[in-house]
Order: C-alpha cells, then sequence, then structure tokens
C-alpha cells in the first residue's frame, strides 16, 4: 500500500501527467456527455442556416448542410476516442502476445522479429490507408487496420523488455525452483516489464485519434454521415475561405485530444522509468 500511494503521489505531483489528466478528463467528459449537451442534432441539416458564422445560437458556426458544428464535433469526440481506446486495448494485447512469445521463446524470436520488421518497412499510415480500403470503410475496419500497423513496433518494445527481465537472477530463481514457462512470464517476467508498454499505449491511443482522421478525411474511415473529426475536416476543405470555422473546430479537437495524451504520456514515462526520475530531479 506503501509503494502505491508513493506512486500516485508521484504520478500527481508531475505537470505533465496532471495537465495531461485534465485535458483527456475534459475530452472524454464531453464525449460521454454528448448527447446531453450537445445543442442541435449532428446529422441533422438546416438548410436556413447554412454557412453560419459562430454566433450566440451556434457557437462554433454551421456547415454547409446548416449543421452545428459544435454537436457534430461532440458527437465525433465520442466515435474518435472510442475508436483510439480500441485500437490501443487490441494493440496492447497482440503486442504483449507477439512480443512476449518472441522475447522469452528464444527459437521463435527470429522468425516473428523478421515478420514484424516486414509490416515496420511500410510507413504504419500507409499500411492502415491499404488495409481499410481493402476491407471498406466502417468503424470496425478502421480499428483493425490501425491495430494491425501499431502492433509490430509495440511487438519490438515488449519483446526487448522481456529479454532484460528474462535474465534477471529472480527469473532464474523462479526457473530453478520448478515454475512453468505461463508462470515465469505472467507473474515475474511481464509484471516487471508493462511500464514501457504503458507508456507506448498513450501514444498508440494518441496517433490513432490522427490516423482515424486522415482515413475519414480520404474517404475510408467510418462512412457518412458518421461526424468523426476527419469527416467534419473533409466536408468543410473546399470552403475553408468561406468558412474556416468548419474545419478549425473539429482541428483543435484534435490538437486537444492528442495534446493530453501526448502529456500524460510524458508524465507516465517521468515516474515509471526511474532513470527519466534522476534526470529531472
Amino acid at each position: 500500500m506503501t509503494n502505491r500511494a508513493s506512486f500516485f503521489r508521484r504520478l500527481l505531483s508531475n505537470r505533465s501527467f496532471t495537465i495531461g489528466a485534465a485535458l483527456v478528463g475534459l475530452v472524454l467528459l464531453l464525449a460521454l456527455l454528448a448527447s446531453f449537451i450537445a445543442p442541435f442534432d449532428p446529422l441533422k441539416g438546416n438548410f436556413r442556416a447554412r454557412m453560419m458564422a459562430p454566433n450566440w445560437q451556434h457557437w462554433m458556426g454551421t456547415d454547409q448542410f446548416g449543421r452545428d458544428i459544435l454537436s457534430r464535433v461532440l458527437h465525433g469526440a465520442r466515435i474518435s476516442l472510442q475508436i483510439g481506446f480500441l485500437v490501443a486495448l487490441i494493440t496492447a494485447a497482440s503486442g504483449v502476445l507477439i512480443g512476449a512469445t518472441s522475447g522469452y521463446f528464444r527459437r521463435l524470436d527470429g522468425p516473428i522479429m523478421r515478420l514484424m520488421d516486414a509490416f515496420m518497412a511500410f510507413p504504419s499510415i500507409i499500411l492502415a490507408i491499404a488495409i481499410s480500403s481493402v476491407l471498406g470503410a466502417s468503424v470496425v475496419n478502421v480499428v483493425i487496420a490501425l491495430s494491425i500497423a501499431a502492433t509490430p513496433h509495440t511487438a519490438r518494445i515488449v519483446r526487448a523488455s522481456v529479454m532484460v527481465v528474462r535474465e534477471m537472477e529472480f527469473v532464474e530463481a523462479a526457473r530453478a525452483l520448478g515454475a512453468g514457462h505461463t508462470r515465469i512470464l505472467l507473474r515475474h517476467i511481464l509484471a516487471n516489464a508493462m511500464a514501457p508498454l504503458m507508456v507506448r499505449m498513450t501514444y498508440v491511443f494518441a496517433v490513432a485519434i490522427l490516423n482515424e482522421a486522415v482515413l475519414s478525411f480520404i474517404g475510408v474511415g467510418p462512412p457518412p454521415p458518421a461526424p468523426t473529426f476527419g469527416a467534419i475536416i473533409a466536408n468543410g476543405r473546399d470552403f475553408i475561405v468561406a468558412a474556416p470555422w468548419i474545419t478549425v473546430a473539429p482541428g483543435l479537437a484534435i490538437l486537444l485530444s492528442v495534446l493530453g495524451l501526448n502529456l500524460l504520456g510524458d508524465g507516465l514515462r517521468d515516474v515509471l522509468d526511474p532513470r527519466m526520475s534522476v534526470n529531472t530531479r
């Protein structure tokens, strides 16, 4: 309990973590309450209110169909956060499975890592676009595409941590006492190799939000009329001069979400990595 209390005290005293947690918490709260606080239906247009600049009725203005931008951004945050969370979760599970297997079983390390290298030969966004284009435009396919693109690097991070921990004395002691591979991996190695993965997942979450916006922008993301960040920006690109608020509002939402997650990850890294703690003193 003392160690846990000390850990949480260090987290709360870290400025990057607290600012990042506040930003992420704010975006998450707005997304969860979108159905209650959005002033208009995000899918319903009003041609009498087309291309209206921000005013007291439409705080972020309206688009070319008269849809309220604020309502669309709030509901878009819900979709983007769902996709980002699912991508981070699936990437963590697949990265741990592949990385732990490769790092612990030496005979499997070569073939598995060569396969991961083949995936990493392509930029992640290009790989995600190719997979999403083949599978088709849907939320599920976007999650699958982004997860596949993010898994190889995550697996390498887990593999590196496992290879370091497996050579430590307490692992050798557990092996000498007759502990099986599953027990050693789960209870001794992975339990002591999770810090880099936790930091990595905040990065994956942030990149998933950005890449989902890219996929939606080019038309291979969640299909219309889903109000995703990228779809809102794509709808306003032809009106960037006449109605810049259409693209500025979702752009700021992406900025706040990604900035919060990056600060959150920096704070976790500072607290979980003793070398970073020493350097910041």
